[in-house]
């Protein structure tokens, strides 16, 4: 990954230290002796190589100094007006020139990147555990849906069943007093007819004389309608309270029962909560 940014800066500083000799001893060889002009050149370059060279060894160490990258910015700012100048008093190619007049400009830029991934860069056994704890992340979050998919369809069955038996229940008990309405009132017919009166008085003067026999009939009331099925027999417990009885129930034997044992026992004597409650009380007290 460092070869990714440094390769880049390095063919780009190259191709700007070449073109800044070549322009510096094309423009000024024609003013001046071209060994002079070629010093010139090599003085712009050479500077701006052993700036970034200097700024190199200070990163390396871990440091910096504004003083040596301002003047390494100077060079290429330098460089860059040698070829902008060259290419406007170029009779051709002009468009040409100012082309690649960006480069030594685009060159500080480019180490200037490759600084910045330096101080960020991390080693594999960082990245290993970084992709690491990221990958345990997400499975816990992929087993927490999964327990709360399954905890929903748990709690979902169990509500259909009791809305079910609450519905046989209730068919139950108007089919029974749909008969009972039906059986009271042939007797109440039997009791009002006149011929079943007059046959009963009959039967019973020979048993109880002087006694004017009475047959009544006990009073039909209303029935009192059957409460609704609740989903918790008991009054509901709060969280502390429940968990304290969880951790009791947990704890009445050692070793310390298992979830299936606590919730059978818990159920068994006669307390009553959701099976999402019960499990929640129960991790937080084991």
């Amino acid at each position: 990954m460092k070869a990714k940014t440094v390769l880049p800066a390095v063919g780009m500083t190259a191709v700007s230290m070449v073109l800044t000799l070549a322009v510096v001893v094309m423009w000024l060889g024609a003013a001046m002796p071209w060994p002079v002009a070629l010093v010139v050149g090599i003085g712009i370059d050479g500077g701006w190589l052993a700036t970034l060279a200097y700024e190199r060894r200070l990163a390396a160490q871990g440091d910096h100094s504004r003083a040596v990258t301002a003047v390494g910015w100077s060079f290429g700012l330098v460089a860059t007006a040698v070829l902008v100048a060259h290419a406007l008093t170029a009779e051709e190619s002009t468009g040409a020139w100012l082309a690649v007049a960006w480069l030594p400009i685009a060159a500080k830029a480019l180490w200037l990147v490759h600084g910045l991934w330096e101080r960020t860069a991390l080693t594999p056994v960082a990245l290993d555990a970084i992709r690491g704890i990221q990958q345990e992340a997400r499975d816990e979050a992929a087993v927490a849906r999964a327990r709360l998919r399954a905890e929903a369809a748990t709690e979902e069955t169990r509500l259909t069943a009791v809305t079910e038996a609450g519905a046989r229940v209730a068919r139950v008990q108007a089919q029974t007093s749909q008969t009972l309405a039906r059986a009271w009132s042939t007797l109440e017919n039997a009791r009002a007819g006149e011929d079943t009166g007059r046959a009963l008085t009959s039967v019973t003067r020979g048993v109880t004389p002087d006694v004017t026999p009475r047959w009544e009939l006990p009073v039909w009331g209303p029935t009192e309608p059957v409460t609704a099925l609740s989903l918790e027999a008991a009054p509901a417990l709060s969280d502390d309270a429940l968990a304290a009885l969880v951790d009791e129930i947990r704890h009445s034997e050692s070793p310390a029962l298992s979830y299936r044992e606590m919730a059978a026992r818990f159920r068994a004597a006669g307390h009553s909560a959701s099976e999402v409650r019960l499990r929640a009380a129960w991790k937080r007290v084991a």
